[in-house]
């Protein structure tokens, strides 16, 4: 990773200048320093508004991430593990480096495959078998 560039992978680099960061105090334990210290770190990227990215990619990402972004296209990553600001600062930026690499790796097209003939005689046997169990719990009436 250069100063001022973060590199996602081989096409693409994301200039820290488009980073937000956001600190603010850590829950759970930890006492006096917990407390006192803005140690915690949310990252912040707009997937939805980013020139450095081209439409193609913002669109992938943009499906990809949809359960990690807000209403206004904004991925959020907050990282909370270390008492130092800066530990969890660059922890922010590697998680950041990996969800986007796998965002926009290409997903291998899936090919149908069909079941096969002992696979099919297994579930209808099976199916037999719960048919019966099913059958033998019936109240007979009139027997």
């Amino acid at each position: 990773m250069d100063n001022d560039v973060v590199v996602i992978n081989e096409t693409l680099a994301i200039p820290e200048g488009e980073l937000q960061f956001r600190f603010s105090t850590g829950g759970g334990p930890g006492g006096q320093h917990v407390n006192k210290t803005a140690t915690r770190v949310t990252l912040l990227f707009d997937v939805a508004n980013s020139p450095s990215l081209d439409e193609e990619t913002r669109v992938r990402l943009l499906d990809r991430l949809a359960s990690r972004l807000d209403r206004r296209g904004l991925l959020h990553i907050d990282v909370q593990e270390s008492r130092s600001q800066w530990q969890n600062r660059m922890t922010a930026i590697a998680r950041f480096q990996k969800v986007l690499a796998e965002a926009l790796l290409e997903q291998p097209e899936r090919r149908p495959t069909r079941p096969t003939r002992q696979s099919r005689e297994e579930r209808l046997e099976e199916k037999r078998r719960r048919s019966e169990v099913k059958r033998a719990r019936q109240r007979r009436w009139g027997t």
